[in-house]
């Protein structure tokens, strides 16, 4: 079979254009070459609003599970079946492109296209993020250096600067040095953008003037008398507007069956809230009857922001859940390791289910209705696949076998199918509830999130991190929704305990603020917020060839 790349590439692609007639848009669009353009903010709403499907997954393992290959291939699918339908995707980032996780465009003949632009720079929004964010980061020091109006205390600076890359060497940095014409020494460290406050800003925000009233509030710094500094304080929100003015617009691209899609925004969830932008997902609800959009990882991670943070801010009400595995990845959760996922077994599988069975609990908490899909692998065998398939009847379980990799939407039909019977009972909706209620204390929200949603024995807070939920309860924070940054490999804190662990304590070391955002990050374990490089990093395997790329997966 021929690379995702060289699918993409072989790919016939419509001119921007007519998509964006597809969905009723004529001159609203600022073209950036033939195949992408960003829609008119002003242009993103309308009165209509179709059903809400997500795609989530099990815990992530080194096998792939192909997330976004199924939220393309299911979109395609819907269409197929007569049905109008878009996608609502997150922009990836380009360190892990450059890395180890690869593209974010899905794969096989299951992709959004132009493939290679939206891997690269696309539309240039994560280099408008890394400029907001630095220029913040900027002001403060050079509002410390003339004279410290503020009195920021600059072993209490809570803004860093930021990378589009995988760069551990930026994890910890010393800046200032030089002489005192250069600033005021100090420690600090870069974040990866997809981490940065100014993209869970974009993501959340609804319009330019909400951007501009939450990046006001972005908590940068603390001054001696240990009081909170904001971006309004410093008086340049009005600027970080400006230069993100083209960013807030969403970015319209096709699936390579010329089905319309829209692109905007990337935050991780393993460190940030892990979905799309609000303004893309309610644009694609204004102009199709079913969107489908996915969360970042596992459903312990993507799909419970995805309710608790981004549902709860926007309004929004899922109809229906589609949860990925591959037989490949139970098998890793059931003990296999990778070298041997070739090698058929039945029994590894069965046992990785568990894993499966906890996000399938998870999902019924907030009171939806799902359907497993199965992402089809050459290597799964005829007695896995039916050994998966009887487990699931026995259970109860809704399962499809997908297929869209390798036959595009036609390999989608019997899960679109399912999905839709579920979409289309109104119910759904109806029943859906979020984990927690906003006004329980801090300590309550993450204790509630660890132990029903990880199946956590306890929760353990360090010193620091009660600390810091008494401060943010003095400063009025304390009612915000939670975002946990923990490792997306496991239910628990440790990156190896796979499967489903029982008996783990998750650890909360340290609590941020995203006043902006909105919520409160706990991080726990040892989760960084600037990811590093493989020891050979996908980037060596790509290159310019007579003009053509090659390698970019």
């Amino acid at each position: 079979m021929l690379s995702d790349l060289e699918i993409a590439q072989a790919a016939q692609i419509m001119p921007i254009e007519k998509i964006a007639e597809k969905i009723g848009l004529n001159d609203d669009l600022y073209h950036y070459g033939k195949y992408k353009a960003k829609i008119d903010l002003s242009k993103t709403k309308k009165d209509k609003h179709g059903k809400l499907i997500l795609v989530t997954a099990i815990s992530p393992t080194s096998a792939g599970e192909g997330k976004s290959t199924t939220t393309i291939g299911l979109c395609d699918a819907i269409n197929k079946l007569g049905k109008k339908a878009m996608v609502a995707l997150r922009e990836p980032s380009f360190g892990p492109v450059m890395g180890v996780k690869g593209v974010a465009a899905g794969g096989g003949y299951a992709q959004v296209i132009p493939m290679e632009d939206i891997n690269l720079h696309f539309t240039g929004d994560l280099h408008a993020i890394t400029t907001a964010n630095n220029a913040i980061a900027a002001v403060i020091d050079n509002h410390i250096y003339q004279g410290n109006e503020l009195r920021i205390d600059p072993t209490r600076i809570l803004w860093h600067r930021c990378l589009d890359m995988n760069d551990r060497a930026l994890r910890g940095v010393v800046v200032g040095l030089g002489g005192t014409t250069n600033g005021i020494p100090r420690e600090d460290h870069f974040d990866i953008t997809v981490a940065s406050e100014i993209m869970a800003v974009m993501c959340l925000s609804e319009s330019l003037d909400d951007f501009k009233q939450r990046v006001g509030k972005i908590v940068v710094a603390y001054t001696y008398d240990r009081k909170p500094v904001t971006v309004k304080d410093l008086k340049i929100e009005g600027a970080i507007t400006l230069i993100m003015k083209d960013a807030l617009m969403p970015n319209l691209v096709q699936t390579l069956e010329h089905n319309p899609a829209i692109i905007h925004g990337g935050p991780f969830a393993n460190i940030a809230h892990g979905c799309n932008s609000v303004i893309a997902t309610k644009a694609c609800l204004s102009f199709s009857d079913y969107v489908v959009t996915e969360a970042g990882f596992g459903a312990d991670l993507g799909a419970e922001k995805f309710f608790d943070i981004k549902c709860r801010m926007a309004g929004l009400k899922p109809n229906a859940v589609v949860i990925v595995a591959t037989i490949r990845a139970l098998k890793m959760h059931g003990g296999v390791l990778k070298e041997d996922l070739k090698e058929e077994n039945v029994d590894a599988m069965l046992k990785g289910i568990a894993n499966l069975e906890k996000h399938i609990e998870n999902i019924k908490k907030f009171n939806l209705g799902y359907v497993i899909a199965i992402n089809k692998f050459y290597t799964d065998t005829n007695k896995e696949i039916e050994a998966l398939l009887n487990w699931a009847n026995e259970n109860g379980h809704p399962i499809s076998l997908s297929e869209v990799f390798t036959k595009g939407s036609e390999g989608g039909i019997d899960l679109a199918s399912k999905v839709l019977k579920i979409a289309d009972d109104e119910s759904q909706s109806e029943n859906f509830k979020q984990l927690y209620d906003v006004n329980d204390t801090i300590k309550s929200k993450i204790t509630k999130i660890c132990c029903e949603i990880y199946g956590a024995s306890g929760v353990e807070f360090s010193t620091q991190a009660k600390n810091q939920m008494a401060a943010f309860k003095r400063n009025g924070w304390d009612k915000l929704p939670i975002c946990m940054a923990k490792t997306q490999y496991s239910f628990s804190d440790n990156p190896k305990l796979l499967g489903r662990p029982s008996d783990f304590t998750i650890t909360i070391r340290e609590l941020k603020p995203s006043i902006g955002a909105g919520f409160i990050v706990a991080l726990t374990g040892d989760i960084m917020t600037m990811p590093g490089l493989p020891k050979e990093p996908a980037a060596n395997k790509m290159d310019v060839i007579d003009g053509k790329t090659v390698g970019l997966f």
